[in-house]
């Protein structure tokens, strides 16, 4: 029987920094061949890459675990024309039990940046689908890679981990729902240009807030970010006036000293009839604690956000406690499935040997009782059947628990001898083998041509 392995090799955001991580980035125009080129690698049998921007990991399915592992880290070096020594200590590789529950935990979303995050179960799942289209899954990858997205639809459906926000400028989203029923139609004020200021009007911009301004002490820089929000750009000296219009105040500045005062804004709410809403996301801070006091002012501050940050990555890492007994779990699971899968053949096998053996006598009987009437022969047959499938039963009981043990390539071996199946297993891989076209393997990266060893 011939013995498989599932094997991982592949780095993260943790293993690689971004400059490993682009020069080994695929392209979606060029995924298709790589799925190929790798396929056809001595040893390797199955295969699917997953590839973004924190992580590049191929999973494969080998016949050798060192001789899979050495022609998936020879396939890199020659696809991408970047020496071995300068990415294989940033990679990890993972094998059987261990790749099957690392792929399981990448989907749940807690091998990632953010924990819980959503977005890296679409892309393994796109990952299979390509592979899948391209003929480089089998029988393994296709079960494990269905069983890995039904788990990861499990998770985000049953779970919250990814339902709190744990980052600042989502914290701050979170807030403002508390404040405003919708975002639709409301006024955000950027106070300075920042990086993070800039990232949490995005994400109020892209939850319904329609209209931006900017105000910063260099009006070209808040022109350009204005722009990327098809915004509009305010003088510094504006600032009082038109706190009168924003809805929602995100500032930082890196001002030494606050830039809005109780001074400034307790004219601008008498100019208005809805809350304000005052995000101070600068150290030292924008806004002088002292605004707070002012009715119809709602003011949060880095501290403010971070609680929330910390509350709610507490909350996700209680999930994910869940999710890893869900993990151990599915991962048991396809063991079990794995270890019944090299019996399949065999149990075809024996039966097809059963059925040859009952129809030969089936023949027999025909040739020495000429006379039997239609009806007779096909209750005979029917006995004949019984009898076979009868016997069939607990063998085949039997070789499936022996599969599920610890001395399974034993027992498949001894199964196979004592039923005499050789000749009918080595026909089966023999019409398999005749079945597999042999591929062309085209040019790579820079047109040179791949040979496979």
């Amino acid at each position: 029987m011939k013995v498989m392995h599932i094997l991982v090799v592949g780095f993260n955001h943790k293993t690689a920094p971004v400059e490993l991580r682009e020069k080994l980035a695929f392209s979606s125009d060029r995924l298709q061949m790589a799925l190929n080129v790798l396929r056809d690698m001595k040893s390797i049998l199955e295969c699917v890459i997953v590839s973004t921007c924190n992580r590049m990991e191929l999973y494969v399915v080998c016949d050798q675990l060192h001789t899979g592992e050495y022609y998936s880290k020879s396939f890199l070096e020659n696809w991408f024309r970047v020496p071995k020594e300068e990415f294989v200590p940033h990679l990890y590789v993972k094998q059987n039990l261990e790749a099957v529950n690392h792929l399981f935990t990448v989907v749940c979303g807690l091998d990632s940046l953010v924990l819980g995050e959503t977005q890296i179960l679409g892309q393994v799942k796109s990952a299979f689908l390509t592979a899948q289209a391209e003929g480089t899954t089998g029988t393994i990858f296709n079960t494990l890679f269905k069983q890995a997205v039904t788990l990861g639809k499990r998770v985000h459906s049953e779970t919250e981990i990814g339902q709190n926000a744990v980052s600042v400028s989502y914290a701050a989203v979170e807030l403002g729902k508390k404040m405003f029923d919708t975002f639709i139609d409301k006024t955000i004020l950027l106070i300075g240009a920042g990086k993070m200021s800039e990232l949490t009007a995005k994400h109020f911009y892209s939850t319904g807030a329609t209209r931006v301004l900017v105000v910063n002490r260099t009006l070209a820089k808040a022109e350009e970010v204005a722009a990327k929000f098809r915004g509009e750009a305010r003088p510094w000296e504006e600032l009082g006036q038109v706190l009168q219009e924003a809805d929602i105040v995100v500032s930082s500045t890196g001002a030494a000293e606050p830039v809005l005062t109780r001074e400034m804004v307790e004219p601008a709410l008498k100019a208005r009839r809805s809350p304000l809403f005052l995000i101070d996301i600068a150290v030292p801070r924008d806004i002088d604690p002292a605004v707070h006091e002012l009715d119809q002012v709602f003011l949060y501050d880095i501290d403010d956000l971070h609680g929330i940050v910390d509350a709610n990555m507490s909350l996700r890492e209680q999930e994910a406690k869940r999710v890893q007994a869900w993990i151990g779990e599915e991962t048991a699971e396809f063991d079990e499935w794995l270890r019944t899968l090299g019996v399949v053949p065999l149990i075809a096998a024996l039966r097809e040997k059963a059925l040859t053996v009952q129809e030969e006598a089936m023949a027999r009987i025909e040739r020495k009782l000429p006379d039997l009437t239609e009806h007779e022969k096909r209750v005979l047959r029917k006995a004949t059947k019984s009898i076979v499938n009868q016997l069939l039963r607990d063998p085949i009981v039997r070789v499936k628990e022996l599969a599920a043990g610890n001395h399974k390539d034993e027992a498949l071996e001894m199964f196979t001898y004592l039923f005499a199946l050789e000749e009918q297993i080595k026909a089966e891989e023999k019409a398999k083998n005749k079945q597999k076209a042999p591929v062309d393997i085209p040019a790579f990266a820079g047109g040179q041509s791949f040979v496979r060893p």
